[in-house]
């Protein structure tokens, strides 16, 4: 198993790349350690790699209709909509 470990280092940005940095933490409201191990994250993916995503999910209560009959009802929509389109003479 392999053990994470963090490194401690000390690291000289250039006056264009700390404004970056500086910017994202003020728009972000993060630290200067999340920024910037945010950005070498991905900046070091292989190329093609998936992008790291998170996504919040939300409980929404029950459906107000059968949703695992969705086909079946736009279908009967569909019909319905014809059916009326016929009748005004569309």
């Amino acid at each position: 198993m392999r053990r994470r470990t963090t490194m401690r280092t000390t690291v000289t940005l250039e006056p264009d790349t700390a404004a970056l940095v500086e910017r994202a933490m003020r728009e972000r409201g993060q630290s200067f350690k999340q920024v910037v191990n945010e950005a070498l994250r991905q900046a070091l993916q292989p190329p093609g790699a998936p992008a790291e995503t998170h996504t919040t999910v939300y409980r929404m209560g029950d459906p107000a209709v059968p949703l695992d009959r969705a086909l079946a009802l736009v279908a009967a929509l569909d019909d319905a909509e014809v059916v009326r389109e016929l009748e005004v003479g569309r």
